[in-house]
């Protein structure tokens, strides 16, 4: 895949996140919260609906075609980290895991 736009990179813990309880919901990162007030901040004009932005993501050898959403109660992004992914590079609840984001 071509990477096209800004890079920034940073560590995270994935964690489950949902409002259902452990039955659902997704496994995110949140960006460290200075990383996404500069993002916000420069990049605002591109984000979607619900404070979306596309962008690519890489986590160990694999990378995806993704968005980041802000979260207004965590004051940050969270990036959803999928089900392959999480397979594929062998990432549990709780693994900080380095990240490499393209927007």
């Amino acid at each position: 895949m071509e990477n096209r736009g800004v890079e920034y990179r940073f560590s995270a813990k994935v964690r489950h996140y949902s409002s259902f309880g452990e039955m659902g919901g997704w496994h995110i990162a949140c960006l460290p919260k200075e990383l996404a007030q500069e993002i916000r901040h420069n990049l605002k004009f591109l984000e979607e609906g619900w404070g979306r932005l596309k962008v690519m993501a890489k986590v160990g050898k694999s990378q995806w075609a993704t968005a980041i959403w802000f979260d207004t109660k965590l004051g940050t992004y969270l990036l959803p980290v999928k089900a392959e992914i999480r397979k594929k590079e062998n990432i549990e609840s709780g693994k900080e895991v380095e990240v490499v984001i393209w927007i």
